[in-house]
């Protein structure tokens, strides 16, 4: 007879069994390694509050998600502990769900006969950068390429909100700005911006740091200053600063169908590796 599967928390007591379940899909897995990484460590700063689920057949630990701070799936966990996960994740009122596409579309299918709301749904590709394969030039004399600082936040909430809004994404100033303005104002230390003549027009940030690599996410670069160089000086320096960091490889996603970004991360050294899909839901 075949064991079922139950789903419970994870605590730092489930650290070690947690990592070797994501680490047969390391790279698509990088959010959740660190968020295991962190299991049973006070909140960081700036990071908020993180719960992760783990899908157990017996003893053996078959799947993991994250529900706090976003709705990550394991991309290595079974059909049955995907299964498992479902009732738990559509407990949340609204979410951003990201994992491989063969891994989302089961849960698409199940919001949808659950009477949930699909907002968005999109398909991504996974980029990731080696050291070995980077070529990083350097930004031209004209931009100022540097660590955000708390003076920059207006203009980082400003971009986090147009990024959102460029998705077709709701606005999220009108349901709640301050919170939305201190989520924004959590992440300033991971960011990276460029300016030309003292205006930043680029904001990229590095989300997850760790020896396994480093996690980009929220790269946005306003409209009036694209396709002037910005992009790339930024992604490079955030690439500088991974490698220096011994990081064993940098990874993105790119929106499906962005030939333009696409071109720009591959000439930098980046290589496709996955097909991800993002599902937001209500």
């Amino acid at each position: 007879m075949t064991r079922s599967v139950r789903v419970r928390s994870l605590t730092a007591r489930d650290r070690a069994e947690t990592l070797a379940r994501l680490e047969r899909a390391a790279r698509l897995n990088l959010f959740l390694i660190d968020l295991a990484l962190r299991l049973g460590e006070p909140v960081q700063a700036g990071r908020g509050r993180s719960e992760l689920l783990g899908a157990w057949r017996g003893e053996e630990i078959v799947g993991v998600a994250s529900v706090q701070p976003s709705l990550v799936l394991d991309a290595s966990a079974e059909p049955a502990a995907l299964a498992a996960f479902f009732p738990y994740l559509g407990t949340v009122a609204s979410g951003l769900v990201k994992s491989t596409a063969d891994v989302v579309a089961p849960l698409h299918r199940w919001l949808e006969d659950h009477g949930r709301q699909i907002l968005l749904d999109r398909f991504e590709h996974a980029y990731a950068l080696e050291p070995v394969g980077a070529k990083l030039p350097s930004a031209p004399r004209s931009l100022r390429v540097r660590s955000a600082e708390v003076g920059d936040l207006p203009a980082l909430v400003e971009a986090s909100r147009a990024s959102l809004l460029e998705e077709d994404r709701p606005d999220p100033t009108e349901s709640d700005p301050a919170g939305f303005k201190r989520w924004v104002s959590g992440r300033v230390k991971q960011a990276v911006v460029v300016e030309e003549r003292g205006r930043v027009g680029f904001v990229g940030y590095a989300d997850v740091r760790s020896p396994r690599g480093w996690l980009l996410q929220g790269v946005y670069t306003w409209p009036a200053f694209r396709r002037r160089g910005l992009a790339r000086a930024g992604v490079a320096e955030l690439c500088r600063r991974a490698v220096a960091d011994s990081a064993e490889h940098v990874q993105l996603a790119v929106v499906e169908g962005n030939v333009a970004a696409e071109a720009l991360y591959e000439r930098l050294g980046f290589v496709r590796f996955a097909r991800l899909r993002t599902v937001l839901f209500t």
